[in-house]
């Protein structure tokens, strides 16, 4: 009953915007000489509206990059195109008009609770510099059951056929949660001898083998059995959505537990908002805002995925034990010897320890030493790895600097 006592829940959350919407809009009236009042509670009620959890995609919204070529720099336009659609997600690629012959990368997001563009900036800070493909994952609820199930075997299969259409050369570049499924993908193209094993793999922040430094995250995930997990945190989707009847882990439980980690540090943040609201700083409010707009929009992940994800990478260990399987084989990232491999890690990460990413070197012996690399940030967290100034200025170069080696 978890989804549908949410759901009542947001319904409410919704008629209380209403109800402070037009108090503003009432009490804003010249005739009453209330505006003080009428501004905290126009301040309020942007609160009420930016706490709101969304199910809802948001746009990348990047429509022109700046590229530099032999003329300087030029303002090119990008057009966000699908490359494959399936079911449970879309390759989509940000083709830029009259771009051709850069590197080609298909960075891969998380399907973790949040939508791909919690990417944006790592898209946009690639853009000039590549041939950009993302892993647009689609939201549970909105997934028919006549499409099947989605588990671990289906990611990985999906990341082999995108490899597969992008075809040789290809780069990846795979944040968090899918640094697993990424390696995966790249171990079995390489046991296959096919052409379409990617040219380099950057992993960031992945949970490669928690049994190192591990944080909080991990500590939760192992120390409840796995029918706990099934039991307490599976819902299933309401009628009202084209995935009625699913078995998800929702969104929303995933936000919670994010919020829970650093709710002090939320809950400022919300101060700061209303203090910016009512003395006009809209800038700070914008910014403030925005985050929160991207952080409240959740989707839903399959059931099989979350609890396999679970039991195969935080309990059991499998990939880091040589125990992972693919379709009934054994996975062996002994098989990888041309594929360039770049681990990143943030020193403050407190959702990935440090060592947990830098661990997939060991698991390929056969990846060439000069071939091989590790960053690590200092001063970075879990988020800083990916977006914000570290990651531009620090890390991106690093990743960008491999990449361009191996063209």
């Amino acid at each position: 009953m978890q989804y549908h006592v949410y759901q009542t829940q947001a319904d409410v959350h919704k008629q209380v915007q209403f109800v402070l919407q037009m108090a503003h809009a009432a009490l804003a009236h010249p005739s009453l000489n209330l505006q003080p009042l009428a501004k905290r509670i126009g301040a309020l009620s942007e609160l009420v509206s930016t706490a709101r959890i969304t199910h809802t995609r948001p746009h990348f919204g990047i429509d022109s990059i700046s590229i530099s070529d032999g003329h300087g720099r030029r303002d090119v336009v990008v057009r966000e195109v699908p490359a494959l659609g399936l079911p449970f997600g879309t390759l989509l690629h940000f083709r830029k008009e009259g771009v051709e012959d850069q590197p080609r990368v298909l960075i891969v997001a998380p399907l973790s609770g949040h939508f791909s563009t919690l990417m944006r900036e790592t898209v946009r800070t690639m853009l000039p510099d590549h041939d950009v493909y993302v892993s647009d994952w689609h939201n549970a609820c909105n997934v028919p059951l006549a499409d099947g199930g989605f588990g671990m075997d289906d990611y990985v299969d999906y990341l082999i056929r995108y490899l597969t259409l992008l075809g040789p050369g290809t780069h990846i570049v795979a944040v968090c949660q899918p640094c697993v499924a990424a390696l995966c993908a790249t171990a079995i193209l390489a046991e296959d001898g096919n052409p379409a094993q990617p040219r380099t793999l950057t992993l960031m922040a992945g949970p490669i083998d928690t049994r190192i430094n591990p944080t909080s995250v991990n500590v939760l995930a192992t120390k409840r059995p796995l029918h706990w997990f099934e039991h307490n945190l599976i819902s299933t989707v309401p009628w009202r959505y084209p995935g009625a009847m699913r078995r998800v882990y929702p969104g929303f439980l995933q936000l919670s537990a994010f919020l829970n980690m650093n709710l002090n540090r939320h809950i400022a943040s919300f101060k700061e908002l209303y203090r910016s609201l009512l003395e006009d700083n809209s800038e700070k409010a914008t910014t403030i805002r925005r985050f929160y707009q991207e952080y409240f929009a959740v989707l839903d992940l399959c059931a099989e995925f979350y609890l396999e994800t679970v039991r195969l990478v935080f309990q059991e260990h499998a990939l880091p034990r040589g125990q992972m399987m693919w379709k009934g084989n054994r996975i062996k990232p002994e098989a990888i010897h041309r594929t360039a491999l770049l681990t990143v890690e943030g020193e403050r990460d407190d959702i990935c320890g440090i060592g947990q990413t830098m661990a997939a070197h060991d698991l390929c012996p056969n990846i060439p030493g000069h071939l091989k690399l590790h960053h690590m940030q200092v001063g970075a967290g879990h988020y800083g790895v990916f977006s914000g100034r570290r990651w531009e200025q620090q890390i991106y170069p690093a990743v960008r600097s491999l990449i361009y080696s191996r063209q």
